[in-house]
């Protein structure tokens, strides 16, 4: 007789199951969580070396550190200004203000350029020298120049020419690289025509080559220094003063006048001009009547071919009619 065996029940092997898994996912989460330790170990073990030697690049100047964490200043194109000065200053002793603003503008480093000096009728002098310093020592020099006295006038002109002085550079790049190509032109040309021909293309090209080196020149010269243009009077300058421009009845006569008088200026300048003209043709007009005119043969009348025309004959008179008066005397 057969025995039956018991039934297994699915639930204990489902639950063997899940168990399982269980396990395997925690042995996963628990392996990650030993890497993930370990690297933030890892992390937390180099932290402190990366701040050591941070600390040490700052520490020591101009290391990459520094460099990584500050921000570095922006590097702004180079400006190129023209900078002018005009300064009128009356003081109490014009040569000794003079001999400060020469020794000022020398130890600057700068040089004095013209100079005029003058006197008026009451023995007092005026100067006016042109001064050129250089652009670093400009607002020193000017602020010593306005406190040699009292300052009656003062303009000051800034010019940016940098727009000027990039292409000025970039077209004698240009003209050299044109002229070093004509010249190995020349070296390797064989014919005479071509020598020639390329000498004078080389010839004008070094032309504006050395133009446009001297309008560097120019440009450098005047960016470099300022120029300052300094007056200095004894007695305060006189300014003119401003007239009405509402004209009067006066002003028009005298402009009415004016005008008149210019009116017959201008034509005595217009009868001078032709007076010599007008008198050549009134003497050639006299010789021609007194002179040649009646020197002239005058014409012969015309005669036919065939003599002289005939004359017409007149038609006979009838005798006058008589009157009854005159009738009856001759009865």
């Amino acid at each position: 007789m057969r025995t039956r065996r018991p039934a297994r029940h699915p639930v204990p092997a489902l639950a063997a199951l899940l168990l399982a898994g269980a396990l395997a996912l925690t042995g996963c989460s628990g392996a990650g969580d030993d890497s993930g330790g370990s690297s933030s170990a890892d992390r937390g073990a180099a932290a402190p070396q990366s701040d050591a030697k941070a600390g040490a690049n700052e520490a020591a100047p101009g290391g990459a550190g520094s460099g990584a964490r500050a921000t570095a200043p922006r590097k702004l194109p180079t400006s190129h200004i023209i900078r002018t000065a005009s300064l009128t200053v009356q003081v109490k002793d014009v040569p000794k203000a003079l001999d400060q603003a020469r020794t000022g503008t020398e130890n600057a480093g700068g040089y004095v350029g013209n100079e005029t000096t003058t006197r008026d009728a009451e023995g007092h002098e005026r100067t006016r020298v042109v001064l050129r310093v250089p652009v670093e020592k400009y607002d020193e020099v000017l602020t010593e120049l306005e406190g040699a006295g009292k300052l009656l006038d003062r303009s000051a002109k800034a010019e940016d020419v940098t727009d000027q002085v990039v292409d000025v550079e970039s077209r004698i790049k240009s003209q050299r690289a044109s002229v070093a190509r004509i010249r190995e032109l020349m070296d390797q040309a064989t014919k005479l025509s071509d020598v020639v021909t390329l000498e004078g293309e080389l010839s004008t090209r070094q032309a504006d080559l050395e133009a446009l080196l001297a309008r560097q020149e120019s440009l450098k010269d005047r960016t470099s220094l300022a120029t300052i243009t300094l007056s200095l009077s004894e007695t305060p300058v006189k300014k003119k003063e401003a007239k009405d421009d509402d004209p009067g009845f006066v002003d028009a006569l005298a402009g009415g006048w004016n005008a008149f008088v210019t009116m017959l200026r201008w034509l005595a300048v217009a009868l001078g001009a032709v007076l010599p003209f007008a008198a050549v043709a009134a003497l050639l007009a006299l010789l021609w009547l007194r002179v040649v005119r009646p020197r002239r043969p005058r014409p012969a009348p015309a005669m036919s071919a065939l003599g002289p025309l005939p004359t017409a004959r007149q038609a006979p008179q009838s005798p006058p009619a008589r009157t009854p008066d005159e009738s009856d005397e001759q009865d």
